[in-house]
């Protein structure tokens, strides 16, 4: 039997400043050690300050994910030592007296199986090790301490997963949560990083680190899962330990025996009170979270008919159904859709790209209705869509400086048809024998127009013609 939990660090990337200081959240745009300040890396008569909106934000990942979110809560001071911890301990919440952010009770489907949640905690980023050198002769060891402090919510699961799939499927969904709650960028490199627990029959858990990407976790667990099972078969004690993963030769290696809860000394943090959370802020949370990815695929499908692949899509991508929501009304929501899916991912596929576009809601809304209207064709549309990602024109000045005008006149076509069938003698007459030959000649029409003709109305010029 094979037992898997996880456990998952996110950063709270949105918050303007660190958890117990005033210092940047966002780091990833510093030299190494300048966003740091006297509390970041621990100096004598320090003092921490504790973010509230942190809290916040952390109580509402907890709903979200369905747990139990108590009014009182503390931090604990959690003692190791490591290089890229300046102050030797790391300040936590803890679940020593169920004083956690969130208690257990949480639950998520993946693959019909109930997913638990152990509990839900806020603490603080520990800085970065970064190894430099071409062979271990050579390396050397640094330190960058911009990211110590980062707000960061810790999500224990339950055991509860029995295959590496079922895994990596969790934390796509935990990711469209935490992006669907605005408060992480999963996307971002270290802002979303998963730990497994592994346990084989008649063995020991054993803890996977050092873990780069899902899919990277996904290989790891398999590989020690293999391991595991390969020394239980041959009668040797599968030991308690951490193990990280090396990338290149794709297999587990030894890091240290495993803590336990009594190795880390744990002391309640003197110089941060009890914090209380009133019934009247965690209502007031409650009534301000965003409709769930769920609810909002659900909603596409049945009040708008849009297909659940396309809403799927849709629905798991806060960037692109804001998008949606901004440009969409009960007529048009599927021709919306249908450009957001079809079109416009594909022309603002990465992160950079999003934020150099110019695209509103404003700009697909009268894109659909041209379309809708025949006022331009689809081929057109796409020309105007990638003018408006670039320059952020409205749809009459595109059309205009670049002549994408729909033609939907049938005496302008009836000229340009006739082209057509003389350049292509007796097609027309085998239409009835063979229709794809209809669609040849549409294909001729729309070619020598721009693909600015009405396509409808092409076939129905062209089978009058054939008389069929």
């Amino acid at each position: 039997m094979i037992k898997i939990g996880l456990e998952i660090h996110c950063q709270l990337t949105k918050l303007e400043s660190k958890l117990f200081c005033a210092c940047r959240a966002y780091y990833r745009d510093f030299e190494p050690n300048t966003n740091i300040c006297p509390v970041c890396v621990g100096l004598p008569g320090s003092l921490p300050r504790l973010n509230r909106e942190a809290v916040r934000w952390a109580a509402k990942i907890a709903m979200a994910l369905g747990c139990r979110t108590p009014e009182r809560m503390a931090f604990f001071r959690k003692n190791y030592f490591y290089p890229d911890l300046p102050k030797n301990f790391q300040i936590t919440q803890t679940n020593l007296y169920g004083e956690t952010c969130a208690g257990s009770g949480g639950v998520k489907r993946i693959d019909d199986r109930d997913i638990r949640i152990r509990r839900v905690q806020l603490e603080e980023d520990p800085g970065r090790i970064i190894y430099s050198g071409s062979s271990e002769k050579t390396q050397i060891t640094l330190v960058d301490y911009n990211r110590a402090g980062t707000p960061l919510v810790e999500i224990v699961t339950e055991p509860d997963f029995e295959e590496p799939r079922q895994v990596r499927g969790f934390l796509m969904i935990l990711s469209d949560l935490l992006e669907n709650l605005q408060v992480s960028d999963p996307g971002l490199e270290g802002a979303m990083r998963a730990d497994g627990n592994v346990s084989v029959s008649g063995g020991s858990k054993v803890e996977v680190k050092n873990v780069n990407s899902f899919h990277d976790l996904e290989k790891a667990l398999r590989y020690e899962i293999a391991r595991q099972q390969s020394l239980v078969e041959r009668g040797i004690v599968v030991e308690q330990e951490t193990r990280h993963w090396d990338d290149r030769r794709k297999i587990t290696v030894p890091a240290r025996s495993k803590e336990g809860e009594m190795d880390y000394r744990y002391l309640l943090e003197g110089d941060i009170p009890w914090i209380r959370i009133s019934s009247a802020i965690l209502d007031h949370l409650r009534r301000s979270m965003p409709e769930s990815i769920s609810s909002r695929r659900e909603r596409y499908v049945t009040k708008y008919g849009i297909v659940r692949q396309v809403a799927d899509v849709l629905s798991s991508d806060r960037y692109y159904s804001d998008l949606f929501e901004e440009a969409h009304d009960a007529d048009n929501a599927r021709e919306v859709a249908n450009i957001i899916t079809t079109d416009l991912m594909g022309l603002i596929d990465t992160r950079e790209k999003r934020r150099r576009s110019r695209l509103t809601g404003a700009h697909l809304r009268s894109l659909a209705g041209a379309i809708l209207s025949r006022e331009i064709s689809r081929s057109s549309a796409k020309t105007a869509l990638q003018e408006m990602v670039r320059t952020g024109r409205d749809l009459a000045e595109i059309s205009a400086k670049l002549d994408l005008g729909g033609i939907s006149d049938a005496s302008k076509l009836e000229g340009i048809i006739d082209e057509v069938i003389q350049e292509n003698s007796g097609a027309l007459g085998q239409a009835g024998k063979n229709p794809q030959i209809i669609n040849y000649l549409v294909g001729r029409v729309m070619q020598k127009t721009g693909g600015r003709a009405d396509p409808g109305l092409v076939i129905g010029l062209l089978r009058r013609r054939a008389g069929i």
